[in-house]
């Protein structure tokens, strides 16, 4: 048997594992195992429609970002330094994006592959900076809004930096591994 498929066989024992094994262990201890289900489907509910202005709010933010052409008068001011570490304007424009919009950022790296071919630098530059900063704004803007967190100035620094921080390291990761 081909490793692929064995992989592919003990992931599919494992989910049914979990799918048959959390219900038979809750009921063996004496849970309500259908209802406490129930309970939380509707706690979950409860929480997507309670977040909906905040994801509707980021949502527009990002679109005005985009329309309004910040984007690019940003990517404007950024020195041609990055040029000289195989950064280029694509990769800027998906780590500026990245901290608003995780699918928006998404779609930019889609291009990039495409234009670039997935084994290429830029690809995966920008796969590693994907992997290595979070939607910080949209984070913010969701989840404290869920929780009814309004205080979040000091979390968007700290995340931002992080984000930052994640951009430099992966640059300077890739150009050791990847040249």
């Amino acid at each position: 048997m081909p490793i692929n498929e064995l992989v592919s066989t003990i992931s599919n024992l494992i989910l049914i594992l979990f799918l048959v094994g959390i219900p038979v262990y809750g009921s063996l201890k004496g849970v309500r195992v259908y209802e406490t289900f129930v309970d939380g489907a509707k706690q979950g509910f409860e929480i997507a429609v309670n977040i909906i202005p905040y994801l509707v709010a980021i949502l527009v933010a990002v679109g005005m970002f985009r329309a309004s052409g910040a984007m690019d008068i940003i990517m404007g001011m950024l020195p041609s330094v990055f040029l000289d570490f195989g950064v280029t304007s694509e990769i800027i424009a998906m780590a500026l994006t990245r901290p608003l919009s995780g699918s928006a950022s998404l779609g930019i790296l889609g291009e990039i592959v495409t234009s670039q071919g997935p084994d290429s630098f830029q690809a995966r530059l920008g796969s590693v900076i994907l992997g290595s900063t979070e939607t910080t704004l949209y984070v913010v803007a969701v989840y404290f809004g869920a929780v009814s967190i309004t205080r979040t100035k000091y979390a968007v620094h700290a995340g931002l930096m992080a984000d930052l921080v994640g951009v430099i390291a992966s640059i300077i990761v890739c150009r050791l591994f990847f040249g």
